[in-house]
């Protein structure tokens, strides 16, 4: 099973460039980025129990941070989690996307969702009430960008007729496609139109919940005719380093591919501190593994 990280990086914290080489240095597999264009001031839509955290409002935009964190490192996969689909012109974002595999040399992964924000979905000219559909059009719209010589897309929401785009990414058909999301219907359209699924759980305690899910997940892709090794279930938790080890081990036992661990935004020497946090646990698991293959 492999591990990761994804955060807000902001003018206020570790710099793309030095994240990345922490990451990597440390042997892990992933490294995702979330993202929001802007925050209202007139806020309606609430946010779990609490205030809005500061780094919302001042995030770097995940696809010029990844692209220069994807110039520092060789080997960790590096991706969105999440960009919010709704609110991006889908002819911009597949060549983004494309060219940021390029320029990794194969290693990005769009992290896809609808977003939660209504007041700041509206700001994008998008009527909240239909930005699930309109983010499996665009989504598709992409594929056809990505793996066709002249793509073409006709649809509710998204309409161009025969176009010439490129870079076409280096990962073939291309680079993977997770949704991310909890709802009742989120497993559907991941059997429907994505590569994986990517949930969240806020605790050691929340991750049993996953089982029953994941394993309707697979019963859907076996209906599909998909097969449960081409859907993959990268898990995003907010469980502190000292809880990582329980996560890991109940993880593995689900047969999650991916754990991606939700960081902070931080200073340089505070995210070195628990990026060493979460390596022990890692290490931990690795001996767990070792121990029962021998």
């Amino acid at each position: 099973m492999e591990i990761g990280f994804s955060t807000f990086l902001t003018d206020e914290g570790i710099s793309p460039t030095e994240f990345g080489r922490a990451v990597e240095e440390r042997g892990f597999a992933a490294l995702f980025l979330a993202e929001h264009t802007h925050i209202p001031v007139a806020r309606e839509t609430p946010y779990g129990s609490g205030e809005l955290p500061r780094a919302y409002f001042r995030s770097l935009d995940p696809f010029v941070a990844l692209s220069a964190i994807a110039a520092v490192t060789e080997r960790v996969r590096i991706g969105t989690a999440i960009a919010l689909v709704a609110q991006r012109d889908p002819i911009i974002l597949a060549k983004e996307a494309a060219t940021l595999d390029v320029i990794s040399g194969g290693r990005f992964e769009l992290g896809v969702g609808a977003g939660w924000n209504i007041e700041e979905i509206r700001n994008h000219g998008t009527r909240p009430g239909t930005r699930t559909r309109l983010l499996r059009e665009r989504v598709l719209a992409i594929k056809e960008l990505w793996t066709r010589e002249q793509a073409e897309f006709h649809g509710e929401f998204v309409d161009f007729d025969p176009m010439f785009q490129w870079p076409k990414p280096i990962q073939h058909p291309h680079p993977p496609v997770l949704i991310g999301g909890m709802g009742p219907t989120v497993l559907q359209r991941v059997v429907d139109y994505a590569d994986g699924w990517m949930p969240f759980v806020s605790s050691v305690a929340a991750i049993d919940k996953l089982a029953h899910r994941i394993a309707e997940l697979n019963d859907l892709a076996e209906q599909k005719g998909r097969g449960q090794m081409h859907v993959s279930v990268v898990v995003t938790t907010a469980v502190p380093a000292d809880d990582a080890s329980k996560a890991l081990d109940r993880l593995a036992d689900l047969g999650a591919h991916r754990v991606i661990f939700n960081l902070d935004a931080l200073p340089t020497d505070e995210t070195h501190s628990v990026l060493d946090k979460y390596a022990a646990a890692a290490n931990h698991l690795d001996s767990t593994e070792s121990h029962t293959m021998g």
